[in-house]
């Protein structure tokens, strides 16, 4: 085994997501927004040229609290605030379900809650904690969406695969009565408890899956392609990603448990997308890796395509 492989595996201090503000004791979404800053309004406000010429049809949106701007919409863009964005999110409290952190992403372009779902699965030996990802934007690219989150606990692999049988995410309707975010409240709870038991079968699928070393290594070079035109640094870049990623399925100790399985290879895949640190690591890589909590990481999404056409 190398000498970092089990460092890489014991010694994470935080989940994967690694940013918000804790908001565990937050009775409400809005104590939450209070406790992460994000208690602050949008307004709209015209924009226009350098000279002075008015731009029809567009708005800007700005932080009420700094005039930074958001994002710039056209008339028909409606504000949704954060604290109507979230308010459906009280009903799930009833239920269990607990607010753990919060924040926002590319300067409150987007803000988002993690909640905890009560539920502990034990899934073909594992235990898989549920989250829900909540995720409101003010920049124009679309409207709350809810997105289901399983984490696996002893390494905090995420494994929300896309599934046929049932949904990961999903919007919600922005009603401002009372039925209305009840409906979106039962709507969630429902998506979920669809997703968990959908995700079980997937997962019981996957470890019956045996895979080859052969497959193994096919699948990660199809995972990381060589271009025709690439250069000798790209090479040996692209080398010391598939000798991580193999270091993560031979290796790895929580994975020694487990048969060389398909199940085996998507967390292999998922501990790499979601903990590596890219070759060249920008201010905001985390911020982009948990956005995509949201619509899914589409290098695990690859590799379980990859699993199933086997």
């Amino acid at each position: 085994m190398p000498a970092n492989v089990e460092t890489m595996f014991y010694t994470r201090q935080k989940p994967w997501h690694g940013l918000g503000t804790m908001v565990m004791e937050a009775p409400t979404s809005k104590e939450a927004l209070v406790l992460a800053g994000l208690d602050w309004k949008v307004i709209q406000k015209p924009i226009e040229t350098d000279d002075g010429l008015p731009i029809t049809g567009f708005k800007a949106n700005l932080r009420e609290t700094d005039n930074q701007v958001l994002g710039v919409v056209t008339d028909r863009y409606k504000v949704v605030q954060n604290e109507d964005a979230f308010a459906f999110t009280d009903a799930l409290l009833g239920e269990g379900i607990t607010y753990e952190t919060a924040g926002s992403l590319q300067g409150g372009r987007r803000t988002w809650m993690l909640a905890r779902l009560p539920q502990h699965y034990i899934i073909s030996g594992d235990e898989i904690t549920p989250y829900l990802v909540f995720m409101n934007s003010h920049d124009g690219t679309g409207a709350i969406k809810a997105a289901m989150t399983p984490i696996r606990v002893v390494c905090q692999n995420t494994l929300n695969l896309a599934l046929s049988t049932a949904r990961r995410s999903w919007s919600t309707n922005h009603t401002g009565d009372i039925s209305g975010k009840l409906e979106d409240a039962q709507n969630t709870l429902l998506y979920a408890e669809r997703y968990m038991a959908e995700l079980g079968k997937t997962i019981d699928k996957l470890n019956h899956q045996k895979l080859s070393d052969k497959q193994v290594y096919d699948y990660i070079n199809a995972l990381f392609p060589l271009a025709d035109n690439a250069s000798e640094l790209q090479k040996k870049n692209l080398l010391r990603l598939k000798e991580d990623m193999k270091a993560r399925y031979f290796d790895a100790p929580d994975l020694q448990h487990i048969g060389k399985n398909a199940y085996r290879f998507i967390n292999a895949v998922s501990d790499f997308a979601t903990h590596a640190k890219p070759l060249k690591e920008r201010a905001n890589y985390k911020e982009n890796l948990f956005a995509r909590t949201v619509d899914g990481n589409a290098m695990i999404d690859k590799a379980y395509e990859m699993v199933k056409a086997a």
